[in-house]
């Protein structure tokens, strides 16, 4: 119900002001409560390498916060008069106040490559905490004092509707309407100034309710007077589900991608969307429609989550993992709304969902990471799901309806052939990796791939679905650069062009399989910035480009912007910016303050070379007005593929002085320039607009 209907409901009933403050209070709250999230996110992701790990640890913190809300909800409800909720709640509203502005204080970026887990988590709940725990146990509480006020005559669940209409607007309009427009730092200040404006809604709500005493609540006609411990374990188990599917989803398309806010909003505006319309009214779930659905996606989901179906053109992934989630999550809310108890065990019933939502964040968020290799928790949540649909079918339809018995033993028959094929993609990725690891950077692949036709046997780097580097078998070819790095690509064009005023000095910010250092000649160093810890033991280990060449390769862990930025002057001649978060570049490695980082470290005539091949993002225009910025030109070369040495097609952005381009190296090949354009800032950026 909208925030008008309840206006009217309260008018039509002789109820006072605080008909129009409930609800203007719950949505704003909830707007608050979740336009917080990409806003907070996209502020710490430079410190973290721009790994795409980072939104779902944001994500795990926000599930375990919101339950942190939902238990001091649910013990103020259970143990205080009304009274005393209120002066306890508005007194901690009001301290919270010195929490503004919430932007993360410089004091807590990373000052060591340990743990990114924990320092995300200590980095959000010293920044956002209060805040954020306020806000969300507001929410249960209004409901809670709503159903109060009317002795049980107006459903408290339309308000939860309402405020997840109020969560589905801050999302859909951060990517929009905020991003695009607003620096962080105006929006966290922003932010900050409607914070204020809540807590005195809240204070307007204690102040017009000041007297109500905890009445009994009406029983409605979906609604039960008691619960039994497996009814509350379905719910903790459909909630659980649901959160974890959201980021699982979120993580695949964040690693195959990139790690940008639009990626973060949509699947969380879908789970919010099906949590509104579960909530609203039983008219939106239709068990027989939706479980027809659940039964066509989820073998899909699973098929395309693994091998080399994960990195598929993005019209086919996003359609395919955004409607397959939304199902699965009208699943999970329509029978969680199905199964919702009467308003006396509100805040019991949101702590169960809330516990649920943060057991699969956990799940997905901190568990996984440590003990798969890969991205098991995708495939492996949505068998959990299926297993959890044909339970709940086979309790609430099996026994009462002819037709829908066929669905229920489709919905089994599809759980066992995900559990079937997703334990058969597992398998058949153990057999095909000489080395399978993951952290919180990702998931980590060496893969050794047979001669074929022409091609010539070689040892693969994947990350995810993405290739990191390649290293041909036969020992007289190994040091031949391959995939992105060779001789007719522009950073291969870069260095011949280099080579010829003698020995050079290479930075390099991304590691790979180290396939750059093939180039070395005895004199030249290369400086190697790498953020993933497993990426330096695989290419120390699993490849011979670092021992094989005779130029000297020094690694350095660490972001490299980060530690560009602690180091005296490089003096490099070629600076190379290749370090990929999924399928791009990370952003704060191509704002016009990185630029102006780059430049600071160059020798006199220096070059940058930034690679920007992937499928979804336009990233020339960007670097081309990074370049603007320094006075410098930039140059787009584009360079082909050759599949029987490993060479991939390759686009790379040249960025020197005019003087540079005149070199003949260049003269016979296509170098095109790149328009100038608004260039990104650390404060802001718009994703958005560089979609291909």
């Amino acid at each position: 119900m909208s925030s008008s209907a309840l206006i009217k409901e309260g008018r039509a009933s002789g109820l006072s002001g605080s008909a129009l403050v409930f609800p203007a209070t719950v949505f704003l709250g909830a707007l608050l409560l979740f336009a917080v999230e990409p806003m907070i996110a996209k502020m710490i992701l430079p410190w973290f390498g721009g790994a795409a790990e980072v939104w779902i640890v944001c994500l795990l913190f926000f599930q375990v916060a919101l339950l942190t809300g939902y238990l001091y909800a649910h013990l103020l409800r259970r143990w205080l008069t009304p009274e005393w909720q209120r002066m306890i709640h508005l007194g901690l509203l009001l301290l919270s106040l010195g929490a503004l502005p919430v932007m993360p204080s410089a004091a807590w970026k990373p000052v060591n490559d340990g743990a990114p887990l924990w320092q995300i988590l200590g980095l959000l709940t010293g920044t956002i905490g209060p805040p954020y725990v306020l806000l969300a146990a507001t929410s249960p509480l209004m409901q809670s004092w709503w159903a109060q006020e009317r002795g049980g005559a107006a459903s408290p669940y339309r308000l939860f509707a309402l405020s997840n209409a109020g969560s589905l607007l801050a999302l859909l309009a951060y990517p929009v309407a905020v991003e695009p427009f607003l620096a962080t730092d105006m929006q966290a200040r922003l932010w900050s100034v409607l914070y204020v404006a809540f807590v005195a809604f809240c204070g307007a709500t204690g102040w017009l309710t000041r007297g109500v005493k905890d009445t009994p609540s009406r029983t409605s006609a979906v609604a039960t007077s008691s619960v039994s411990g497996s009814e509350r374990l379905v719910w903790f188990a459909l909630s659980a589900c649901g959160s974890a599917l959201l980021m699982a989803i979120t993580n695949h398309l964040s690693q195959n991608v990139a790690a940008i806010p639009l990626l973060w909003v949509l699947p969380l505006t879908l789970y919010l969307l099906s949590f509104i319309l579960c909530f609203d009214s039983d008219r939106w779930y239709r068990r027989g429609l939706f479980y027809v659905l659940f039964i066509e996606l989820v073998p899909a989901m699973v098929y395309a989550a693994g091998g080399h179906h994960a990195n598929s053109a993005l019209y086919v992934l996003l359609p395919l993992f955004l409607v397959g989630l939304f199902v699965v999550c009208m699943v999970c809310q329509g029978e969680l709304a199905a199964m919702r108890p009467s308003s006396d065990r509100l805040t019991g019933y949101y702590l169960i969902i809330a516990a649920g939502g943060g057991t699969g964040g956990i799940f997905v968020g901190a568990i996984a990471p440590a003990i798969f290799p890969a991205l098991y928790e995708l495939p492996l949540t949505l068998c959990a799901t299926a297993a959890l649909a044909f339970t709940i079918g086979f309790r609430r339809v099996w026994p009462f309806d002819r037709r829908g018995r066929v669905i229920v033993a489709f919905v089994g028959i599809v759980w066992l052939a995900t559990s079937g094929l997703a334990i058969a993609q597992a398998r058949a990725d153990a057999r095909s990796a000489v080395v399978q690891v993951r952290n919180f950077y990702g998931a980590l692949q060496v893969l050794d791939l047979p001669a074929r036709g022409t091609a010539q046997a070689a040892r693969r780097l994947m990350h995810g679905t993405i290739e990191h580097g390649a290293q041909l078998a036969d020992p007289a070819h190994a040091m031949i650069p391959t995939t992105y790095y060779s001789r007719n690509s522009g950073v291969g064009l870069a260095i011949a062009a280099l080579q010829r005023h003698g020995p050079l000095h290479i930075g390099v910010i991304g590691l790979g399989a180290g396939t750059l250092v093939a180039y070395g000649r005895p004199g030249d160093t290369f400086r190697f910035y790498e953020t993933d810890p497993q990426v330096i033991d695989i290419a120390r280990r699993d490849f011979s480009f670092l021992r094989r060449s005779p130029a000297r390769a020094d690694i350095v862990l660490g972001d490299g912007r980060l530690r560009l930025e602690a180091e005296p002057a490089q003096k490099f001649d070629l600076l190379v910016i290749d370090a990929f978060s999924g399928d791009a570049i990370p952003v704060h490695l191509l704002t016009a303050e990185a630029f102006v980082l780059y430049a600071q470290h160059l020798a006199p005539g220096g070059v940058i070379a930034v690679h920007v091949s992937n499928q979804y993002l336009d990233l020339l225009p960007v670097v081309a007005a990074g370049a603007a910025r320094l006075d410098m030109v930039a140059q787009h070369v584009a360079s082909g593929g050759d599949a029987s040495l490993a060479i991939n097609p390759a686009d790379w952005m040249l960025v020197a002085k005019p003087t540079f381009f005149g070199d003949p190296i260049f003269a016979a090949m296509t170098v095109i320039s790149a328009p100038d354009r608004a260039a990104w800032t650390d404060d802001y950026s718009n994703l958005w607009r560089r979609l291909k």
